[in-house]
């Protein structure tokens, strides 16, 4: 807001970031990052795709390098680089059209003589230029043009490697080219003791007392002044690059005619090799292909090949695809310079979302240095994920709490008479006692089934819960690997929120099975591997539950394959497919042993294959188990509930 007399006007605000700006969703940026990491991208990747396609109405990086090359193509679309040699073609052909009409009204023999002298000039400009440098011209207008050749063709020169040149030598004097010499002289021979490994501090600061209106910029040291002039010089040399062999052996001829002294060339020629071999790393070998109608001289040319390097500079810095980028390596005068004030927020916006995920911890390094999710930022992925997952079963019909547990719960202190159907243990001396008292009525049989009393227990507080995921290749190739993540992470949240006593192991097994982290889980990749190996997951489970063996043993199967490995007692992993003896043996082995610690089994199959669901029916009747078939969206919903129910 900008007060203007008693009126007020408004407008952006560009002081900085706006303080009025909607604060950055975190939340949003996790969850997008979430789903990429669970389809299979690193956590760096999916924060790198997150900066790529920007957030919250913010352009990301790929649409601002997009912008940056468009902006590139334009430039190369509307212009092209002969400029200056059109310039000098038609100022040559004013001067040899205005001597041959002075010539025409002569009738002398030394006219002719002169007429034969123009006729057989070089056909290419800079020959003729040059064979007229000793041309004594007739005509004033003809001597003009002339002159503003040489003129035109001095400060192009200088306009391509010092800034603002062609203007301010506009109708130079030879005082004012004499002094451009003694500059471009002090130059190369500071140049010449800075690559000797001199001292050039106070030559430096001499010459920049003596010719530092030539220099703008206001370099503060040697170097700073041969990058400055070096980004020039390559440009220059971009510039004739991408000239045709012609014109840039026209230009190279004019170049000798510059103000009409050939020492200037000599120069300009000097500094380009010094500034080559005290900067090799510019790019003096590229080159740009404008194909436009807009004619730009020498000066202005270099300016768009320094323009183009910029840009390509800009895009590799947005594209951040080279070892090590970092958001912080963008220049930020740079976006604004090309893109504008609202390219530079739109970057800004960028980095403050990346320094805000790191601030709130929701990175961290792994051992091997890689980048991963933390605990934090798994906590809220799993919140979000839970929430959408209690959606779905909200509107389930609960069930009320079961008391009548069998050996896998806890006795309460409590007895109750025996029922029809309870499988609990007897409590001996209740059931003598009311023995005695019926006998003292004077009934005298010696004990009545309405003596029993049982003892009464409930569900136990606490569950060991072993969620086994199938990782082989077809959970991949089918389209389930996001929703096994999501289902797991969705367990986790649900355990280690809600259920805090609660123990949960998470089990992969593809060819061999192993227990792993939620953020392992989470970031694991897909990969080519055949087995399915049920058998070391069970096993792996196993050993979970005997770890607690105070705990209700609760196993979750989530798979879409019949086993097709096992491994054998040395720790080799067997593959056979179909499914050999030995794997169904091994399985049936170990699925035997969980039943025996009375762990409940619930198998979520996947997938619609008739011969799987009658191999998963048999092994669930065998273990006194669950087989349920869910949907891909509904596997989630179907594990809490499942889990909520054995708890319960």
């Amino acid at each position: 807001m900008r007060r203007a007399g008693r009126r007020y006007s408004y407008g952006p605000y560009v002081d900085g970031p706006d303080p009025l700006a909607p604060p950055l969703d975190l939340r949003a940026a996790l969850d997008e990052m979430g789903r990429d990491v669970m389809e299979g991208s690193s956590p760096r990747s999916a924060l790198q795709e997150l900066l790529r396609r920007g957030l919250q109405g913010r352009r990301g990086l790929d649409e601002l390098t997009r912008q940056v090359w468009e902006r590139r193509r334009r430039l190369q679309r509307e212009n092209r680089l002969d400029g200056t040699l059109e310039e000098v073609r038609e100022l040559l052909r004013q001067a040899l059209d205005a001597e041959r009409d002075a010539l025409a009204r002569d009738d002398g023999d030394d006219a002719r003589f002169r007429e034969m002298q123009l006729d057989a000039l070089p056909s290419d400009t800079g020959g003729a230029v040059r064979e007229l440098a000793d041309y004594d011209f007739r005509s004033p207008t003809a001597q003009q043009a002339y002159d503003r050749i040489r003129d035109l063709l001095g400060r192009e020169l200088l306009e391509q490697r010092f800034q603002g040149m062609k203007q301010a030598l506009e109708g130079a004097t030879p005082e004012d080219v004499e002094r451009v010499r003694e500059m471009l002289d002090d130059l190369n021979q500071l140049l010449a003791e800075h690559a000797a490994g001199q001292d050039t501090t106070e030559r430096f600061a001499e010459f920049m007392r003596k010719h530092g209106d030539f220099f703008p910029e206001g370099p503060q040291n040697t170097d700073e002044l041969i990058d400055l002039l070096a980004a020039r010089a390559a440009a220059a040399q971009r510039l004739l690059n991408s000239l045709s062999a012609e014109q840039r052996a026209e230009l190279m001829e004019l170049a000798q005619q510059a103000f009409g002294d050939p020492r200037l060339a000599r120069s300009l020629a000097q500094l380009d090799a010094q500034l080559q071999a005290l900067r090799p790393g510019e790019d003096w070998d590229g080159s740009g292909r404008f194909r436009g109608e807009n004619p730009m001289g020498m000066g202005e040319a270099t300016r768009a090949m320094e323009e183009l390097g910029q840009l390509d500079a800009l895009a590799e810095q947005l594209a951040q695809s080279y070892p090590g980028a970092r958001l912080e390596d963008i220049d930020l005068d740079a976006v604004e310079r090309h893109l504008g004030e609202e390219g530079r927020v739109d970057v800004q916006a960028l980095m403050e979302l990346q320094r805000e995920l790191e601030r709130q911890g929701l990175f961290e390094r792994a051992p091997d240095g890689s980048l991963q999710l933390s605990p934090k930022a798994l906590r809220r992925l799993g919140d979000s994920v839970l929430r959408e997952i209690v959606d779905r079963i909200g509107g389930r019909r609960g069930e009320r709490e079961n008391r009548r547990a069998g050996a896998a719960g806890e006795p309460t202190g409590a007895t109750r008479p025996w029922q029809f159907g309870d499988t609990q243990a007897w409590n001996v001396p209740r059931t003598l006692l009311n023995a005695q008292l019926r006998r003292a009525t004077g009934d005298e049989r010696a004990l009545d089934v309405t003596d029993v009393e049982i003892v009464e227990t409930e569900t136990r507080h606490r569950a060991a819960v072993a969620l086994c995921v199938d990782t082989s290749w077809s959970m991949v190739q089918d389209g389930r690997w996001v929703p096994m993540k999501r289902t797991a992470l969705a367990l986790h949240h649900l355990i280690s929120t809600r259920f805090r006593g609660d123990d949960l192991t998470l089990v992969t097994f593809g060819r061999h099975a192993r227990e792993v982290e939620l953020g392992e889980l989470i970031g694991l990749e897909g990969v080519w591997e055949q087995g399915t190996n049920l058998h070391h997951a069970l096993l792996l489970a196993g050993r979970h539950l005997r770890r607690n063996p105070d705990a209700q043993p609760v196993v979750h199967i989530v798979t879409d394959g019949e086993p097709t490995a096992h491994l054998e007692p040395d720790g080799h992993a067997v593959f056979d497919w179909p499914t050999s003896p030995q794997t169904l043996r091994a399985t049936v082995a170990e699925l035997d042993r969980l039943t025996g610690l009375q762990a409940s089994i619930t198998f979520f199959v996947l997938g619609d294959d008739p011969r799987l669901a009658a191999f998963m029916d048999g092994l669930a009747r065998r273990c006194n188990g669950r087989v349920v078939a869910p949907s891909l969206d509904g596997l989630g919903a179907e594990v809490v509930a499942d889990y909520l129910r054995t708890r319960r």
